[in-house]
């Protein structure tokens, strides 16, 4: 019997009121909080079948804990006492719970010593094998959360209740250590931060004066996986994540910003890092998610030194999915020397751009040809989330607008062992 749908947990959510190992840091940015702990958030661990990481804040200094149970009974609550640190202006949490049976539904809540007591929330942990499921996929929200990127976050989730997690690909907000604009992101998110994993990778806009801003590891610790880097921020934004079948890896390309690392360095340690971490992969599909393009969308935006760093590795490993932002339009394309005698159908990687609030710049395809690669779709001034599906021997990705619209669609057919891979556009190209 399998575990209710990630849907079904969601409003059983809303009438609830539960979680992990924490540890916290105080923020020097007051805010207004009388009520109880609030931005819960699920990060992924590196083995979402038998932990799960929670973030959360509450409005004082305090010690905290998080209280899991599966959600079939109330008589087996673990309580882990948090490690916190802290002043008046907020403390921020973090949780794991270990141990955790795969493939079950867990209610959790965090409390402090206060008596605030968050809500009880929802989530189901992964399976360790192969299994279908949804995950969303979002660019910039930056600018304008609100009334700009809101509709279409309202838009993706209601697509797709049942989406295990949601990958972002950088500035998610445009000051990352602005407080109100990470007031709106937790907004326009809702109860889905609390109920389905978030995937973050930095864009630049999480960077002030080559410092990562102090709100990213309190929010999104990730996997914690990635590679030692000499105690510099970069050890906090990469990792990767293994969920039913799919290895999700976060990149950092805000290589500008490497500082006390030379730009080299910078990416150097993570091509190394990304080489291991693809070559130990034992699942069938894999997708990278960084924040700069290989193949940018306007030719004054190019990358060239993350393209040569990482684009070898990637086409070696034959990865199947990158997604990106940072451009402010869309685009989905390949290298040329991947096509087929189909004009419908090529192999190798799928490189995405996309954006989801509402600042927006040109479009062109000068990169990309340039630098023997193809746009198979690209538009300017358009906003999108993707709904991407993994079944087995088939990836199904459709990016679409607040309204419906259907921008982009492929499919990725492979055979059980990876081999015989065909990429399909399900959407007329040029």
């Amino acid at each position: 019997m399998h575990a209710p749908t990630a849907a079904a947990l969601r409003r059983i959510s809303a009438a609830l009121s539960g979680i992990a190992v924490a540890t916290a840091l105080f923020l020097t940015v007051p805010y207004a909080l009388a009520g109880p702990p609030d931005r819960l958030l699920l990060s992924p661990t590196a083995d979402p079948a038998t932990s799960q990481t929670v973030t959360w804040r509450t409005p004082t200094s305090t010690t905290a804990d998080l209280q899991i149970t599966p959600h079939h009974t109330t008589e087996q609550v673990t309580t882990v006492s948090a490690t916190s640190t802290g002043q008046a202006h907020g403390t921020f949490h973090t949780a794991t719970a270990t141990d955790l049976e795969p493939d079950t539904a867990y209610r959790y809540r965090v409390s402090d010593n206060t008596g605030r007591t968050s809500p009880w929330h929802t989530f189901t942990t992964a399976t360790p094998e192969p299994r279908p499921f949804t995950f969303l996929s979002f660019g910039d929200l930056q600018t304008h959360i609100t009334e700009g990127a809101g509709p279409v976050v309202e838009a993706a989730l209601a697509a797709e209740p049942d989406a295990d997690l949601a990958v972002h690909a950088g500035d998610l907000v445009d000051d990352a250590n602005n407080e109100n604009q990470w007031e709106q992101w937790y907004e326009v998110f809702g109860d889905s931060t609390a109920t389905m994993n978030h995937l973050t990778t930095p864009g630049n806009h999480e960077y002030t004066l080559l410092r990562l801003s102090q709100y990213w590891p309190l929010q999104f610790p990730g996997p914690d996986n990635g590679p030692d880097t000499g105690g510099t921020d970069l050890a906090a934004t990469l990792g990767h994540t293994d969920h039913q079948g799919v290895r999700f890896i976060t990149l950092n390309s805000n290589y500008r910003e490497a500082a006390p690392l030379t730009p080299h360095q910078w990416l150097h340690q993570q091509a190394q890092w990304l080489e291991h971490t693809l070559e130990t992969n034992p699942h069938p599909w894999t997708v990278v998610t960084f924040h700069h393009p290989l193949f940018s969308n306007l030719p004054d935006r190019d990358k060239a030194p993350l393209r040569r760093a990482w684009l070898p590795i990637l086409e070696e490993h034959d990865v199947d999915l990158v997604l990106q932002g940072h451009d402010h339009s869309y685009s989905r394309g390949n290298l040329t020397r991947h096509r087929t005698d189909d004009q419908d159908v090529h192999t190798g990687p799928v490189y995405a751009v996309t954006v989801t609030g509402p600042k927006m710049y040109e479009a062109t395809t000068e990169n990309w040809t340039d630098n023997n690669a193809e746009a198979r779709v690209q538009q300017a001034n358009t906003q999108t989330f993707q709904s991407v599906h993994v079944d087995r021997g088939t990836l199904s990705y459709t990016a679409r607008t607040a309204s419906g619209q259907t921008v982009d669609a492929f499919t990725i057919t492979k055979d059980p062992q990876g081999g015989n891979k065909r990429v399909t556009d399900q959407v007329e190209t040029d």
